[in-house]
């Protein structure tokens, strides 16, 4: 199945003046496309609860986007840039901006040509603490670099680093420098892990207002927490997906959350992209467990949907992941995946999906096409004749299965 799927056959002409550059003043004042039973309908995002039945679960991504570039330069004036993407050492996020030290990221480097030896500096004022910021190169990985980080002030932690003198790292194809107003806009109002190095975007539009309107329909809330990689804006340069590989990201649920995935009665949606291949790849994990159900490592692997058929229930599955959470003691369950979603696959969670307008030839694009079934085409046409603003500072989408 996956070995046919060309990328050629998920494009489209996306002006630039389309692409939003900057946010609406009022979050929840965007455009909002509907697409149900084969049919388009638009409205205001500040009317979603009109579009959500009574009694839905709504399930977001809380992760923070991380200020995650740092700037460097040299005495010969050259300027290099470090873009954070994951930690390495210690190789948990909460640990690693606790350093006070020490730490290893997993980095892209701009202007490497200009770093070819030596280590860079940085002197930081914190407060009325100074610091000066040390960073080495180790070793390259792939495309990124293993860059370590020291600096002399043991009583500052590496997120206080970051908060000081990193950058908020908004998309590369809004072509334009992180502003001090990007600081809030591009984070979600309920925002709260860091660890991003992009924002979940379909949940931009939420705003106090919006949940005060869903509580009133009894829908419920959920949180999980996946950490968005950089590989998001990477683009499939290979012309059949088979030959793409997709990036790998690290996620958390609490039990709380798989128990109302399992006795929740009502509709199930999915707040960006992101949620969706989180609560995926719950299944696959719940799966892989019941095949082997001493395996301590938890992860998705991007063919594992298509590898075997899918025998047991979602139900099954989740509980799987549940009595593992027991069997280990642990109120949250930790894993990764590098699922990805591409048109023939079957869902097993959700009923519907909150998200924005993708870049042509991604593979969110893939997947909002698994999911409506190869009908993207049809709701992409729509939101570009109907002026609907695109990509992360775009508006948003409400899609439903069939």
């Amino acid at each position: 199945m996956v070995d046919h799927i060309h990328i050629e056959n998920y494009t489209y002409h996306l002006p630039d003046n389309r692409i939003a550059k900057f946010p609406l003043k009022k979050r929840d004042d965007s455009k909002l496309l509907v697409y149900k039973n084969g049919e388009i309908s638009e409205t205001v995002f500040n009317r979603i609860a009109d579009e959500i039945p009574e009694n839905s679960l709504l399930i977001f991504n809380n992760t923070k986007v991380i200020q995650a570039r740092l700037h460097f330069q040299k005495e010969t004036g050259a300027k290099i840039e470090i873009f954070c993407l994951e930690p390495v050492e210690p190789t948990e996020y909460e640990l690693i901006f606790q350093q006070t030290g020490t730490c290893v990221w997993l980095c892209m480097v701009g202007n490497l040509k200009k770093w070819k030896s030596g280590n860079l500096y940085q002197h930081i004022e914190i407060g009325n603490r100074s610091v000066c910021l040390q960073a080495t190169w180790k070793e390259k990985r792939g495309d990124s670099f293993l860059i370590e980080f020291s600096w002399d002030n043991s009583s500052v932690s590496f997120a206080e680093i970051l908060e000081t003198a990193g950058e908020l790292p908004i998309p590369p194809y809004l072509n334009r420098k992180t502003e001090e107003a990007d600081k809030k806009t591009y984070q979600t109002v309920y925002s709260k892990i860091k660890g991003s190095v992009a924002a979940p975007t379909a949940g931009l539009h939420f705003t106090q207002d919006v949940f005060d309107r869903l509580k009133t329909k009894n829908v419920v809330c959920e949180e999980l927490t996946l950490h968005v990689g950089a590989g998001t804006f990477r683009p499939v340069k290979s012309g059949l997906i088979a030959d793409h590989e997709m990036h790998t990201e690290f996620f958390s649920v609490k039990k709380q959350t798989i128990e109302k995935l399992i006795t929740h009665r009502g509709k199930i949606i999915a707040v960006g992209t992101t949620t969706v291949r989180t609560l995926e790849s719950l299944y696959y994990l719940g799966k892989m467990l019941e095949n082997n159900p001493e395996t301590s490592v938890l992860k998705v692997s991007q063919w594992m949907p298509y590898e075997s058929p899918d025998n047991i229930s979602k139900e099954k599955a989740l509980q799987n992941l549940l009595d593992y959470s027991e069997k280990i003691k642990s109120d949250t369950l930790v894993a990764s995946t590098q699922i990805m979603i591409v048109p023939g696959y079957r869902f097993k969670t959700i009923d519907g999906m909150i998200t924005n307008f993708h870049q042509p030839q991604s593979t969110l694009l893939l997947l909002v096409s698994a999911f409506l079934d190869g009908n993207w085409k049809m709701v992409y046409d729509y939101a570009l004749s109907h002026d609907f603003r695109f990509l992360s500072y775009g508006d948003s989408s409400l899609l439903w299965r069939k």
